[in-house]
């Protein structure tokens, strides 16, 4: 047998495994995938009550202000936060916010408007289209934490070899050598995120959605998936299907979650955020998520959410454009999902 053929026929096994559950729909059904789900990412302790915030860095910008902080995560991990407060709500009152996650590249300072060095920017913004600073802009409170693996959470060997370079081989490959992943770990950060989130006197707890790109993308819809606290999410540039994503090309390790293809297919993982609102961004020259699977995704979550009784409250935006942060629709429909107090039982 060719290797193309076996990697091919292991696929096949896999469907076939999830194909005999059906899509997860049911109550029963969801129960027993998100535990899976959870199991598979790995065992984490939870989060400290008290992160110890330590604010590192305050500056007033054009329309917001600029917090540093650091908090603590998981088992003496520190991270630090981007906080960009919209310079209305200060004046305002409690405002909704928005858990903002970076992709691959130099780190949370990449969506804040900053140069890796820390300086303001200089030039062009990239994929991330600085889309921290744009949701502080559209009267969010941004959240923007530093993944581990990337920015100034990185290791020294890796600091050395410039700010594009990542530590996520080698923090993976140890995480997987003690029953863990790496997405697992970014997923409980970003619930201590929340959890810092929940306790800041400028956000509105009840009004919390959570945005990634690419790699954060993956962050935004686990951690949304898992942490019924978050209210609605944007997955931009990764929303797809495992088999014709991660499995069809060579990817970061970090993307990937041993045993988790017999369990579910990416659109049924995602689909454990409904009834709670959900927004996929894909553009048309995607080469890393590229569109038509991105297409196929949405389908089938359409259909988990009609069986959720929320058929509306997952939405799209197919833009013209490759790897990268569109926004526009984006914030117009985070600002519909996080105007006002809901009944997030009914995906509105």
């Amino acid at each position: 047998m060719k290797l193309e053929n076996y990697l091919d026929e292991l696929k096949r096994q896999a469907a076939e495994t999830r194909q005999t559950r059906g899509l997860p729909v049911t109550e029963e059904a969801r129960s027993r995938l998100t535990a899976a789900f959870g199991r598979l990412l790995g065992s984490f302790p939870e989060a400290a009550s008290d992160p110890e915030p330590q604010l590192l860095e305050r500056k007033a910008c054009e329309g917001y202000t600029r917090e540093l902080v650091e908090i603590g995560t998981v088992e003496g991990l520190r991270m630090r936060v981007y906080v960009l407060i919209p310079a209305k709500g200060e004046a305002e009152g409690p405002a909704p916010a928005v858990i903002a996650l970076h992709g691959h590249g130099y780190g949370a300072r990449e969506i804040v408007g900053l140069e890796p060095d820390g300086t303001e920017r200089a030039g062009e913004p990239g994929l991330h289209k600085d889309f921290a600073v744009s949701l502080a802009r559209e009267g969010f409170v941004a959240i923007a934490p530093e993944l581990i693996g990337f920015g100034d959470r990185r290791l020294e060997e890796d600091i050395r070899q410039g700010p594009g370079q990542s530590s996520c081989f080698r923090l993976a490959v140890h995480l997987l050598m003690t029953g863990r992943t790496i997405a697992g770990l970014r997923v409980r950060e970003t619930s201590a995120a929340v959890g810092y989130a929940l306790n800041r006197p400028e956000v509105d707890p009840d009004r919390i959605g959570i945005m990634g790109i690419s790699g954060g993308g993956l962050v935004a819809g686990f951690a949304a998936a898992l942490d019924p606290r978050i209210r609605c999410a944007v997955v931009s540039g990764y929303a797809s299907l495992f088999e014709e994503s991660i499995l069809d090309r060579n990817h970061c390790l970090d993307n990937y979650v041993p045993g988790i293809l017999p369990e579910a297919e990416m659109p049924e993982l995602l689909g454990l955020i409904s009834p709670r609102g959900l927004f996929l961004e894909s553009g048309d020259k995607d080469r890393v998520f590229p569109r038509e699977p991105a297409v196929k995704a949405l389908e089938q979550l359409k259909r988990i959410y009609a069986e959720a009784g929320a058929p509306d409250a997952v939405r799209a935006d197919f833009f013209e454009g490759g790897h990268e942060i569109n926004g526009g629709p984006a914030y117009a429909w985070l600002r519909e999902q996080l105007a006002a107090p809901s009944d997030t039982t009914r995906g509105e």
